[in-house]
């Protein structure tokens, strides 16, 4: 995720996205909550009984309920780097005889959180946006506590591969994100010191009937270009026009126009030689009323 030693994703602009998009998330991630219940239901297969559940890049929260009811006597935490999701999630928490979860505004690459104090960390599409990813799997890797389990999905290299080619009969600016390839992330789990990753790959295709509406959807769900490299500003009225007639070509026989999205699902667990008992001494408290504060 790195071009050089030069980032290639612009942390603010990140966080600008998604502080825009908080009000409109849940009206438009059909796709977020599709990959989002693929990773929860495999947890199905595993094994695990942890004391703090950790949801990395919670957004508005939609994780946390889940979580709570699978593991109904952890702890459950929801870390963002946008208040204004995190208002949101803290909005639907909450109910009759459940606690309500730990929300927490934080850099995923800088957790605010001791060593070996997490269960399981849990992240649905959200380590791409980080600009430099192996700073997240260390830091994923310093909170696990043995044997802890990271689980993640991620959008993969070949994701929305029709906008990459209309893009490109416009212009060579970077308009799409780079996301990070299998090998890559492998690569990264174990330089990390995690261990035994496992890693494999879904491709989801979402429909539409005009261009328009992918758009609307990507600027609504604050999936929009924080490419370091970007232009600045609005696309001009003759590039658009050009953009919106090149994704046209990509139109199927139904009449509908594909956006094709390989998500990359993965795990892999904190390594350690024997069980370890959970520390008694590393509670994590954060006032609610610090989520209007942005992490410096």
């Amino acid at each position: 995720m790195t071009a050089g030693d030069r980032p290639v994703i612009d942390r603010r602009q990140v966080r600008r996205s998604f502080a825009r998009a908080a009000a409109s998330y849940d009206d438009a991630d059909v796709l977020q909550t599709e990959v989002r219940d693929r990773l929860l239901e495999r947890l199905d297969l595993i094994r695990l009984e942890p004391r703090r559940v950790l949801d990395l890049g919670t957004g508005t929260g939609k994780a946390l309920p889940a979580l709570a009811a699978r593991y109904p006597d952890a702890e459950i935490v929801g870390l963002d780097l946008t208040p204004a999701m995190l208002r949101v999630a803290d909005a639907r928490q909450g109910g009759p005889g459940r606690a309500r979860p730990v929300l927490v505004c934080a850099d995923a690459a800088r957790l605010p959180f001791p060593d070996r104090s997490v269960d399981l960390v849990f992240s649905s599409l959200v380590i791409h946006w980080s600009p430099v990813l192996d700073q997240v799997l260390a830091e994923v890797r310093r909170v696990l506590r043995h044997p802890g389990l990271f689980t993640f999905s991620t959008p993969g290299p070949d994701s929305y591969r029709e906008l990459r080619r209309a893009w490109r009969a416009v212009d060579e600016a970077p308009h799409v994100l780079p996301f990070p390839e299998m090998r890559a992330l492998g690569d990264g789990l174990v330089r990390a010191g995690l261990a035994e990753p496992v890693l494999d790959t879904d491709t989801l295709t979402l429909q539409y009937r005009e261009f328009s509406q992918l758009i609307a959807d990507l600027r609504a769900t604050g999936t929009t270009n924080a490419s370091a490299g970007r232009r600045p500003g609005l696309t001009g009225r003759q590039a658009w026009s050009r953009l919106t007639g090149a994704y046209e070509r990509e139109r199927g026989a139904d009449g509908l126009l594909p956006a094709t999205i390989e998500v990359v699902f993965g795990q892999a667990w904190a390594a350690g030689d024997r069980r370890q008992r959970p520390s008694p001494g590393d509670e994590i408290t954060v006032p609610l009323d610090s989520l209007g504060r942005r992490p410096p």
